[in-house]
């Protein structure tokens, strides 16, 4: 028998959703400071108008439901669940104010792929979208990477009970400090440090090709935020390509490849434990999986001889590649491109690198490196029981911050997760046919959706179907957050439908 939720689960759930809403409010002060800065008095009062509908909603949620329980498991991964979703729309409220999206289902989808740092875009002309609104675009992939639930805990919330309930919901479930909301400041603090750095970096190099500083700084908080964040959303329309810069490639490979990095290995290399970057299951995968996806789009663009010598070979390739393995989605060639001039080979081998994605407790999405890892090892050490005599004992370890004996309780999660994302990146695929798009393209365009990347073959546009929009927000959500706070929710939601 289904039990039918209370009035109580709902309470919680209400105050505590209204909670992260107020936070999530008070973060668009900074494209308002933004706006004030540049004089750009119409996008101010977009903002305005949208924070104002996130606090009205927020203070009503905290007050009509006002609870001093502590959140279930279930509760929690509601509340990450319907999170996600209200900061859709809410962040979607300034954009599609601005006059630059068809439809407010456009601006939700370019929200919802902002906030689970995915890339895909359907604004129109954004090289003459205003200062203000584009760096909201950037923001809510900086608040998306570290995590909607992690900003709150971490600035807005204090003395959250049922805190890591909400954190595991959020597709993070490694404690890097004592608690929670210690994890939550440290995850900003290396954010925050990498920015600075990174966003000096960037403008140096801007300056050096010729922009003026404002805009090279700009720019580069802009690209920093997310790239660090493997989002992908770019200040101009042409993404990479408008920098026509090699140093900016390669600076932006370094902050991806960071961002991809588990923050627990953040902590431990700025501890002086470096040697767990070598050691850890997650970076020898990494590197494992990037050197075989890579000479896979090698040989399929070798095969075309669109790129004439083994530098712009490895420039266009490689990049592409690892804009997609650690799922930001910069690119450096166009959609049409991708699309038209490379061939099956090399579109695969960046499909593989998009489908497996970085680290877990990073800012990437998809399959992820450690859970890969632990397949592996789980495939090994059965092929071992079988080869060896009845009576040898196999015992299998692997290394990931501390040496742990696998189990069944690492593989049977591993599997489950790989399965979810394999049968996500094929209903979209059989959605993008349904709609016409050829077989690889479709695969391309919903790997990149599911799995948080945004490289697109030129699929994505504002005048793609309705239905094919809806799809891609669905696997963006599920995909950054992992199912297990999506699949309470349908639970929730069917339990109060058919509950007794």
């Amino acid at each position: 028998m289904i039990l039918k939720p209370g009035l109580d689960d709902v309470k919680n759930i209400g105050y505590y959703l209204g909670k992260v809403i107020l936070g999530l409010g008070l973060t668009m002060c900074l494209p308002i400071l933004i706006g004030l800065a540049y004089r750009e008095n119409s996008p101010v009062f977009d903002f305005l108008i949208a924070a104002e509908a996130a606090l009205i909603l927020g203070l009503a949620l905290k007050t009509l439901c006002h609870s001093n329980k502590d959140l279930s498991w279930m509760q929690g991964m509601i509340v990450v669940s319907l999170s996600w979703v209200v900061a859709m729309f809410i962040g979607a409220i300034p954009l599609y104010l601005s006059g630059h999206w068809r439809s407010f289902l456009d601006a939700c989808f370019d929200s919802m792929s902002g906030f689970a740092t995915t890339g895909l875009a359907l604004g129109a002309d954004l090289d003459h979208l205003s200062y203000t609104h584009n760096f909201w675009r950037h923001l809510i992939m900086f608040i998306g990477g570290q995590g909607i639930v992690v900003v709150a805990l971490s600035f807005f919330i204090k003395g959250l009970s049922g805190a890591f309930k909400m954190y595991v919901g959020e597709a993070r479930d490694e404690r890097i400090m004592p608690n929670v909301v210690h994890t939550s400041r440290f995850i900003w603090l290396v954010s925050l440090v990498y920015f600075v750095l990174g966003t000096s970096s960037l403008t140096i190099i801007g300056a050096a090709s010729g922009m003026q500083i404002p805009k090279a700084l700009f720019h580069g908080a802009c690209v920093f935020m997310t790239a660090f964040d493997t989002g992908g959303f770019c200040p101009q329309s042409q993404s990479i390509l408008y920098y026509h810069s090699f140093p900016f490639e390669v600076a932006t490979v370094v902050i991806m490849i960071l961002g991809a990095l588990n923050f627990k290995l953040h902590y431990h290399i700025w501890t002086g434990n470096r040697k767990e970057i070598y050691r850890n299951i997650e970076t020898g995968t990494f590197f494992i999986t990037v050197v075989s996806a890579f000479l896979v789009t090698a040989v399929g663009l070798a095969q075309t001889g669109i790129y004439q010598g083994a530098f712009v070979l490895f420039r266009k390739g490689f990049y592409q590649l690892i804009s997609g393995h650690t799922g930001t989605g910069f690119q450096s060639v166009y959609p049409q491109q991708l699309a038209g001039e490379w061939n099956d080979l090399a579109v695969v081998g960046v499909i593989c690198g998009m489908a497996l994605g970085g680290a877990v407790c990073s800012t990437t999405g998809a399959i992820k490196m450690l859970r890969l890892g632990i397949i592996f090892k789980a495939m090994a050490q059965d092929v071992k029981r079988i080869i060896l005599p009845e009576r040898a004992i196999v015992v299998k370890k692997f290394h990931h911050i501390r040496e742990t004996f696998l189990k069944d309780t690492h593989v049977r999660p591993a599997l489950l997760n790989t399965l979810a994302y394999l049968l996500l990146y094929g209903v979209g695929t059989l959605v993008g046919m349904f709609f016409g798009y050829p077989f690889l393209h479709s695969l391309f365009e919903s790997t990149s959706a599911a799995a948080n990347v945004g490289l697109s073959c030129g699929i994505t546009s504002a005048g793609m179907p309705a239905l094919l929009k809806v799809v891609y927000i669905l696997q963006m959500w599920a995909g950054r957050l992992e199912f297990m706070s999506v699949f309470t929710l349908v639970g929730f939601i069917v339990a109060a439908i058919k509950g007794k």
